[in-house]
């Protein structure tokens, strides 16, 4: 499943690419640098009027990290004999492994890949930050003789490209995420997002020891774990600097301090340092984000939650507030059980407003263990917990779900909960 294949290996060989998003965009752009004029797929109607074919024709098709694996054409062209890879693994063949890391886990990934970044940056060396957080290590506009290091969040679709891992990894979490991607088993799941950690070149995975999950398949970690937070992590605050909301933040911040330990910072244990260079951190849109405060009420855009996991984190982020919680989106069959169990054991106030499409089963699931309300649609959720916040509680984007079918993605369905929220304060 993972050629060890470099971009310098394919000039002479004729490759296709599959899919056009932004890190499709960026292959075709490196192929032309390379002198390489590809068979381009761009999406599934081209697919189907015979871009499979033509992709039957290459040596090496570049897939985008979307493109599962599992899917029948994909099999396809692996049982030809066809090299199928993704532009990031094609980078790291090639990259300088012992400054490089890469940052996994089902939540948490972009804000500790962020935290990495800006660490490092404060410490006087420069460092990219990419992957699945947005930016191409090997885009037209990114000149690497720029950076010291690579700080790259690689998601569980990434991690199935990669042929070799850098000396440090991490890993944020682990629960049950895109299972139609990853064949519709969780397991499946689980091998390959911890795969990032575990191929040839890996040394150290820092994991997070708080996860269960991630401590049961530890096996398939790298040959040598450090477990956040441990007995040795320091406890002085420094990470308040950062201004991340939650406890599972501070988490991620001491995986961040101690993945930049691993990579020769002997600052990274100097609580002075750490604060020093923690400061002016802007934390990342829609992941736990206060947005606004209306007579009193908190407005914060938790739009990238789209699993149970982050979501009870997000609302353990208050404690001792009125909490009404807005959850619903796209329903991929997740089971909802333990989100209902962990928002029964909240003492204080707790409003769950549900949208469609998979609020009816959430609702269904939570039953009579908390308040519930089934919404039409994400501005009625947003004036009914305003209503019901009021005075001085918080209304929590935090979906538990994706934002497809209704939204184009997070990031739409977070101007939306802001445009409602610009209306009210109208």
């Amino acid at each position: 499943m993972r050629p060890p294949l470099s971009w310098t290996d394919l000039p002479g060989r004729t490759v296709g690419v599959w899919g056009l998003g932004v890190e499709g965009r960026a292959n075709v752009a490196q192929l032309h640098r390379l002198g390489i004029d590809p068979v381009v797929v761009a999406d599934e109607s081209e697919l189907a009027a015979g871009g499979l074919a033509s992709l039957m024709q290459c040596e090496v098709v570049v897939k985008s990290p979307g493109i599962s694996r599992y899917r029948d054409e994909a099999v396809a062209l692996v049982d030809n004999g066809i090299a199928l890879v993704g532009g990031l693994g094609l980078w790291l063949q090639t990259a300088p492994l012992d400054r490089v890391v890469v940052i996994t886990g089902t939540k948490g990934k972009s804000t500790t890949t962020a935290v990495v970044g800006h660490l490092l940056d404060g410490f006087g060396h420069r460092c990219f930050v990419g992957g699945n957080i947005g930016r191409v290590p090997y885009a037209d506009d990114v000149d690497e003789r720029e950076y010291e290091f690579w700080a790259l969040e690689v998601s569980s679709y990434q991690a199935t490209d990669l042929a070799v891992t850098p000396r440090v990894a991490a890993v944020t979490s682990l629960h049950p995420d895109h299972l139609p991607w990853h064949g519709g088993e969780v397991q499946h799941y689980y091998r390959d997002k911890l795969s990032a950690t575990s191929q040839p070149g890996a040394e150290w995975t820092v994991a997070n020891d708080l996860s269960e999950p991630l401590r049961t398949h530890a096996a398939l970690l790298g040959p040598h774990v450090r477990w956040v937070p441990d007995e040795d992590s320091p406890t002085s605050g420094w990470a308040d600097e950062l201004g991340l909301l939650g406890a599972h933040n501070k988490v991620n911040a001491e995986i961040a301090r101690a993945v930049i330990e691993l990579l020769g910072m002997p600052e990274a244990r100097d609580d002075n340092a750490l604060r020093a260079a923690a400061r002016g951190f802007v934390p990342l849109p829609s992941r736990l984000t206060r947005i606004g405060v209306l007579h009193g009420v908190e407005f914060v855009d938790d739009s990238l939650s789209t699993n149970v996991l982050p979501t009870l984190a997000a609302v353990d982020a208050f404690p001792g507030r009125r909490i009404a919680l807005i959850v619903g989106g796209e329903d991929r069959g997740i089971d909802y059980e333990p989100l209902a169990a962990g928002l029964e054991l909240r003492s204080d106030p707790l409003l769950v407003l549900t949208v469609p499409d998979s609020g009816a089963r959430i609702a269904q699931a939570i039953g009579s263990r908390s308040a519930v309300r089934q919404c039409a649609d994400l501005t009625d959720a947003v004036h009914q917990a305003y209503a019901w916040a009021r005075p001085d509680g918080v209304v929590l984007l935090s979906p538990a779900a994706p934002s497809f079918g209704r939204f184009h993605d997070y990031r739409d369905r977070a101007a939306a909960f802001a445009s409602v929220l610009a209306d009210l304060s109208a």
